[in-house]
């Protein structure tokens, strides 16, 4: 059975840090191309950061580019989301997904949902 399952959420102040980690299990990881995607209230679920499972490469939206770096484990079959100077606007649902054909994470084009990790950025 496919699941894709995140942590790392919760509360952080302004300017702080934390780490999402989403766990694989049920296919082979290192075959996927797989992204971190977040929903916000009243708003539509927005891609924000994808890793390649052809060349490793990786693409981040223009709002978190800087502040964001996504990794992959391949063999702990992880992904991971490392977020600093985080800010209110972060506030949101995170959810990682993955893709078994292609390099890049289009939101409709992705074949695997986690259920999602809330992050709440306020002081």
């Amino acid at each position: 059975q496919v699941q894709l399952v995140e942590s790392g959420g919760g509360l952080v102040q302004p300017g702080g840090s934390l780490r999402l980690s989403c766990a694989a299990s049920g296919f082979t990881l290192g075959y996927y191309t797989i992204g971190w995607f977040r929903q916000a209230p009243g708003k539509e679920r927005e891609g924000v950061s994808c890793i390649s499972s052809i060349d490793g490469s990786t693409s981040y939206a223009d709002s978190v580019k800087g502040r964001f770096t996504i990794s992959r484990d391949n063999a702990e079959k992880k992904l991971y989301l490392q977020m600093n100077s985080l800010k209110p606007e972060d506030t949101a649902v995170y959810y990682c997904a993955a893709r078994g054909y292609g390099s890049s994470c289009p939101r409709r084009a992705m074949d695997y949902w986690g259920k999602g990790t809330l992050v709440t950025v306020s002081s």
